[in-house]
């Protein structure tokens, strides 16, 4: 059994990838194979040689008096962690190694058991990350007084672009201006031109339609002289009346435009019965109806008195029951209701008519704007924007719903007083 521990301990000796020396004396009674490729002498050389020939010529007498000081009182002890230990092979070159001393007993003598382990690649590793550092160092040094010389320069620069700045700001502010005010010109040059031809689009229909009845009806007329052709002569006399009154309306629309737009629209603030305005906004407009239909009033107003212009809040309303009319068949409808919330006074137009699609509604209070189903009837696309612009004036507000082809709802808030 002791002869087999023998054989293993002899095993891991010769096996070791540690270079293991045995020294009594301070010299070497064994050595494992390790040891030859690390110093380069054979195991023969090996065998007798003193501590001190491994130790690079600078370092042997102190490492001598070393020796005698740690054999007084021998301990286990690691050499070269944390400092530089080189050791110096046969051929004189030097590599650093990590030694660790053991003492022990053998056959009644001291003996120092010796583990050598070359650690060139671990130094050589450490030097290249040492010399990275340094090299990271320098390069920071570098970058940092390239920073500060780039910054007093930039500190420079910026000093002179604020002294040009101070003097460009006056520049700079007048051209911003001028910019403004040209892109406001620009923008309002645009407006007027869509809105010129607009105009112009609108102008050629509505008033030429009207005229050319006139002028028809006033050619017929003249031959309508005998007694018995008197019902033809006040036909084509009420349809130039008829339509004279439609021009008077269309220019009506114009002055009313054009005040509003320079801000030449007065309001006379009064006290009047807002139920008695409805009264007279439907009997006044039951007579201009189509065939078969008829406007009903509903109103359901708590206190019908209420401070605010009384010919504008009428023309306002004209205008949306006038709408109704047109906009609607024969044989239908027209609502006309208010009623109060808290204190707000609502006034809602409800007709059955073509109603406006949904793409065309964001645009509807614009000058001059007709729906695409709405072609085909006379209108100059400004009452709408005229009534928003109105109830402006009196602090009122107006909204609609509507579906194209069931109806449309107007629906007109007020402060009641």
């Amino acid at each position: 059994m002791e002869s087999t521990q023998l054989d293993h301990y002899k095993e891991i000796f010769l096996t070791c990838v540690e270079g293991i020396m045995v020294f009594q004396r301070g010299k070497v009674i064994l050595a494992n194979p390790q040891c030859t490729s690390l110093f380069g002498y054979s195991h023969e050389e090996l065998i007798g040689m003193s501590v001190e020939n491994f130790i690079p010529q600078s370092g042997r007498i102190a490492h001598e008096k070393q020796r005698s000081e740690y054999m007084k009182a021998p301990d286990t002890r690691q050499m070269g962690v944390g400092r530089d230990l080189m050791a110096v092979r046969k051929d004189g070159s030097t590599f650093p190694v990590e030694v660790s001393l053991n003492p022990a007993m053998m056959d009644g003598e001291q003996t120092i058991i010796t583990h050598i382990i070359d650690i060139s690649k671990r130094k050589q590793a450490e030097d290249n990350l040492k010399k990275s550092e340094e090299q990271l160092l320098r390069y920071a040094a570098e970058l940092e007084k390239r920073v500060h010389e780039r910054t007093e320069e930039l500190a420079t620069t910026v000093e002179r672009l604020k002294e040009a700045n101070e003097s460009m700001k006056k520049e700079v502010s007048e051209r911003i201006k001028a910019e403004n005010e040209a892109q406001i010109a620009l923008s309002k040059e645009k407006e007027l031109n869509e809105l010129k031809t607009r105009f112009v689009s609108m102008a050629s229909h509505e008033f030429r339609t009207p005229l050319s009845t006139i002028l028809s009806s006033a050619s017929l007329i003249s031959k309508y002289n005998a007694p018995d052709t008197e019902p033809k002569r006040m036909k084509h006399i009420n349809r130039i009346k008829g339509n004279v009154s439609e021009l008077t309306n269309i220019l009506n629309d114009f002055l009313s435009l054009d005040k509003l737009d320079d801000g030449k629209m007065s309001v006379t603030l009064a006290e009047f019965d807002v139920c008695h305005m409805l009264e007279e906004v439907v009997s006044e407009l039951q007579i201009v109806t189509k065939p078969n239909q008829e406007i009903i009033l509903k109103a359901d107003i708590q206190n019908c008195i209420i401070n605010s212009d009384i010919q504008i809040l009428k023309q306002v309303l004209t205008n949306l029951v006038s709408n109704a009319i047109k906009y609607s068949p024969e044989g239908s409808d027209i609502k006309l209701e208010g009623n109060t919330v808290k204190n707000t006074i609502i006034i809602k137009v409800i007709d059955q008519g073509i109603g406006i699609p949904e793409g065309d509604q964001k645009h509807l209070f614009q000058k001059f704007f007709r729906a695409h189903n709405a072609s085909h009837i006379q209108g100059t696309g400004l009452g709408l924007n005229i009534v928003s612009k109105y109830l402006e004036l009196i602090g009122g507000e107006i909204s609609f719903e509507s579906v194209e082809g069931k109806g449309s709802t107007f629906i007109v808030k007020l402060n009641s007083i």
